[in-house]
């Protein structure tokens, strides 16, 4: 079953988690306002960023440098 999105989320330094399965683009808004479109992010992969207890460090560990990413207009 397709998770919801977007989906806001509690965290310190994420707010909103958009997912589009069927080009594996992760598209994340950090508290600051700054949005980021990851590629080739697996849906597993996101959906460990959703159902973790941190965002942030899971973000860290299994995202940041790991995909090629672009900055969106804010």
């Amino acid at each position: 079953m397709p998770m919801p999105m977007p989906i806001e989320v509690e965290s310190g330094a994420i707010s909103q988690i958009d997912y589009d399965a069927s080009r594996a683009k992760l598209l994340v808004r950090f508290v600051s306002g700054e949005r980021y479109v990851y590629v080739g992010v697996p849906a597993e992969v996101c959906r460990s960023l959703i159902r973790a207890d941190s965002k942030a460090r899971v973000f860290q560990r299994e995202i940041r440098d790991r995909y090629p990413f672009n900055r969106l207009d804010s």
